[in-house]
């Protein structure tokens, strides 16, 4: 056991607590909507950027009137600790976010698109129930292929029945949210340590997320790996690796 793994396991042992300082696994390099648009008043990195990946529905701003304005410099620091890599090849300063819905470029023939079978709320989550397949003259561009990349989802905005499905509609539903207690486990493959603390924001499943030790009151890193669940050390190395290399070959 070498004694970086031995200091670790002192401090967890001693404290119940390990801080992994890990940078976000980058979702690889993202790139501006040509329509920077939002539908609600909640400007987030899925309505800015595509490719934002589980960081879509992150908020970056509000917009209370037909349009806001964001410093791009700004911006691009809050992408970047979303885990999400903009270089802002156009060099731009400000950035303009107006009311309105994106315009999608849509697939046309005879296609089979999935749709909604009933309204949904903003924050439903979709159930096989909710869809059905029909036959259309055409469909969006990010239109699943399969029900299974919208069931279980939770929807980012009011669904109308009869609208075709959209990837954009949906975001991952929260496992663990601000405020939770959440149970931490360190392994690695021998050894396992749990410890609680509260959980300091919200995360879907394979997200990072800060976590307080409720005895030590140090801030553990770690990642959502179900309800009320979380992983730190080794284990949450592996599922950043998995996570990095999914996304790789999408």
């Amino acid at each position: 056991m070498t004694r970086l793994v031995r200091s670790l396991l002192k401090s967890l042992i001693a404290g119940c607590s390990v801080v992994v300082m890990a940078t976000p696994a980058l979702a690889g390099p993202v790139t501006l909507r040509s329509e920077t648009l939002d539908s609600d008043g909640r400007v987030t990195l899925g309505d800015l950027f595509d490719g934002a990946g589980a960081a879509a529905d992150l908020a970056v701003a509000s917009r209370t009137g037909p349009s806001v304005v964001l410093d791009a410099q700004a911006l691009q620091g809050l992408a970047r600790r979303a885990g999400l890599s903009w270089d802002n090849p156009q060099g731009l300063r400000r950035i303009v976010v107006r009311a309105g819905a994106p315009t999608a470029a849509v697939v046309r023939g005879n296609v089979e698109v999935l749709t909604y079978s009933r309204s949904l709320n903003s924050g439903e989550v979709v159930s096989p129930a909710d869809l059905a397949w029909v036959r259309a003259a055409g469909a969006p561009a990010d239109a699943p292929d399969d029900a299974d990349q919208v069931i279980g989802m939770v929807a980012r905005r009011p669904l109308r029945a009869g609208t075709a499905a959209s990837l954009r509609d949906v975001s991952a539903p929260e496992v663990i949210r601000a405020g939770d207690i959440v149970e931490v486990s360190w392994s690695d493959g021998y050894v396992t340590l749990t410890m609680q603390g509260r959980a300091l924001k919200s995360a879907t499943r394979g997200q990072s997320l800060a976590i307080q030790n409720s005895a030590s009151k140090k801030i553990v890193e770690a990642i959502a790996t179900g309800p009320g669940q979380a992983a730190t050390g080794p284990q949450a190395q592996r599922l950043k690796a998995a996570g990095s290399s999914q996304l790789a070959a999408r």
